[in-house]
């Protein structure tokens, strides 16, 4: 302790001419320091602030430019998906419609046939009761000509069928 209050040096001892040195020295270094040091430090923290500024607008503009591409994208989406319910419905009609000719088609196909056969049927019936008929007569004819053997002549014979088959038709 005696150390601090000893003549001349201690650390609670007030100085004046080394204040009044130390605070000439304080404002030679503040002007010193204001006039070169403070407006390059000044310069560049603006600069700086300027940066940091456009980089947030940047960085804003980016995000409302993201968020536009993504409902851009969001209603192109839509219109695909929209456009392929479109395709699939169109897809499905042309499937029912083709089905529906094609059963169409058929339908009239089978009833040419049908109606082809029935013809034919008709025909071949027509042409077997024709050739029935002749074989009838002939036989006939040949059995009138045997149980009359020679009473009639082969000319009324015939005639004789050929009006006994026409009864038949017509009865």
């Amino acid at each position: 302790m005696t150390f601090l209050l000893a003549g001349g040096g201690g650390l609670l001892s007030f100085n004046t001419g080394f204040a009044l040195w130390i605070l000439i020295s304080m404002i030679i270094f503040l002007l010193v320091m204001m006039k070169y040091a403070v407006p390059p430090i000044m310069k560049s923290l603006n600069e700086r602030e300027a940066k940091i500024k456009d980089s947030l607008e940047s960085a804003e503009k980016a995000l409302a430019r993201a968020e536009e591409i993504s409902k851009d994208n969001e209603k192109a989406l839509r219109e695909a998906e929209a456009k392929a319910q479109q395709i699939r419905k169109e897809a499905l009609e042309e499937a029912e419609l083709l089905r529906t000719e094609r059963i169409s088609k058929a339908k009239d196909e089978a009833t040419q046939i049908i109606e082809q056969a029935k013809n034919t049927i008709e025909q071949d019936k027509k042409q077997a009761l024709s050739e029935l008929r002749e074989e009838v007569a002939r036989l006939a004819i040949q059995s009138a000509s045997m149980i009359l053997d020679e009473e009639l002549d082969e000319k009324k014979n015939s005639k004789l069928v050929d009006k006994f088959i026409t009864d038949l038709s017509n009865n």
